[in-house]
Order: C-alpha cells, then structure tokens, then sequence
C-alpha cells in the first residue's frame, strides 16, 4: 500500500494565520504512527512570489516524509527556486520535479504562466513528463500533479482560471496506461472529477476553504470561508492498483 499526502494553497504572507495553518498540517503528518510515501504540496506556497514568503516557507515545509513542493500561480518562479529548491542563481523556467518511490512515481508539473493567474503547461513541460511516463515501465502507476485543475469544477471563480490548452495533456495521457491519476490544488475546496479517463483529484485549501456557488455570500467578492479549518487528502494505491482517496480535517491541536 502506498499513501501520499496532499496539501495545497498555504499562501505564506508574512501573517501568523497562515503560518499558524501551515505548522498545523504539517505537525499532523510528522506526528503519523506510520511513514507516507510522499507528501505533495500542490502550488501558491507564496502569496505574493517574495524571498521572504519562501525563507518562511521553506521553515514551515520541512518533514520527516518524502517532500514534493510545485509552484502556483502566486508564486514566482526564480525566489521560489531559490527560497525552497536552494538554488543559488534561480533560473525563470518552469519547475519540473519528479519523485521516484518505491512502487510509483509522483511528478510534479509546473503549470503557472509568469505574470497570470491561469494554468497552462509549456511544450517543455510536457516534453519532460512524456520523457518521465515514457522511461518508467509500464507495471508502475504514475501520479501526475499541477497546481491548476485542467477541467471545468463547475466553481466559476475557479474554472476562469484554471489549466487550459488541456487536449495535449489528454492526448499525453492517451499514449501512457500507467498514468493512474491527476492531482491538483487551486481551487481551495476537496473535488473530484475526472479527466482523460484518469481521476482529477483536488486537494482542500490549507489558507482557506472555496464557497461554492450554491453556498450563501454576503457579497459577490466573498469568495472563500477563513473560518473552516484546513485539510488535507491521502491519495492511497492499493496492492490490486486501485486509487482511494481520504480527506481529513486538520485541527490546530495547541
């Protein structure tokens, strides 16, 4: 059996709220009685793309647990290179990670776009990811994961920003089997759908929690809840190759 944990939109800002959110989350998964086999950190680790975000981030971030941290679209491609990959001289392309465990690989795309808030995965990007299905047999299940969901969440605030140019991915997929699901954050609420046959699974908003369309608002820019507690999700691969997915809340325990 294999578990990864996924989290998702911490938004470091310099506030002790976030922070406060952040160290709760990451508490709870040190503080597991078993080992995971990753933990997943899917984008907008920054909110505003400054040094000092990351440097408190990269404080934050830190587990006894394999780590795998991708950008959002409030991050910044060069600091957050150098505040949590501990690159000298942060080069602007996208940042493309792959963790290779034992019995999956997880990678890690990055689909922010420089200067906007949508998604989109360079030609790059996507020559890198059909490099890393392509070198790993086709008995391993691979996760993919982005920050930008690439299909609609029926969330409007969300889906005008979300992944676009998504037929490439899907026509990637097509050509890889064992590419056994899609993970992503972005949206600031647990989802799941599916896309190019795979699951497309969202995990919740440690920052804070997405109301959806249907949920009460006292104005039309009152987009989230800051009082529902952060989440994350356990993405767990079974023995017979099945993909199940947990979500749970996490309660700063202080």
């Amino acid at each position: 059996m294999i578990v990864i944990a996924h989290l998702s939109d911490v938004h470091i800002d310099g506030d002790r709220r976030a922070a406060d959110r952040t160290r709760a989350v990451m508490e709870y998964l040190d503080g597991l009685p078993h080992d995971l086999d990753a933990v997943l950190v899917s984008g907008d680790i920054s909110d505003r793309g400054e040094e000092a975000e990351y440097e408190e981030a990269a404080k934050l971030l830190r587990s006894r647990h394999p780590l795998v941290v991708c950008p959002g679209n409030h991050d910044e491609r060069v600091a957050f290179r150098r505040g949590l990959l501990g690159e000298e001289t942060g080069s602007a392309l996208p940042v493309d990670q792959v963790l290779r465990g034992d019995g999956f690989v997880l990678a890690a795309c990055d689909s922010s776009v420089p200067g906007a808030h949508h998604g989109f995965l360079e030609e790059s990007t996507l020559a890198w990811l059909d490099g890393v299905l392509a070198d790993t047999p086709r008995s391993t299940p691979v996760l993919v994961a982005f920050h930008h969901p690439p299909a609609e969440l029926h969330t409007p605030y969300v889906d005008e920003i979300r992944q676009f140019g998504e037929e490439r991915l899907a026509a990637l997929a097509g050509r890889h089997p064992h590419l056994t699901a899609f993970l992503c954050g972005h949206a600031h609420t647990a989802a799941a759908t599916t896309f190019a046959g795979r699951p497309l699974l969202v995990a919740p908003g440690v920052v804070s929690t997405l109301r959806l369309p249907w949920e009460g608002q006292s104005g039309p820019s009152e987009h989230v809840h800051l009082d529902e507690p952060p989440a994350v999700a356990f993405h767990v691969l079974g023995d017979d190759g099945r993909l199940t997915t947990h979500y749970r809340v996490v309660a700063d325990r202080r």
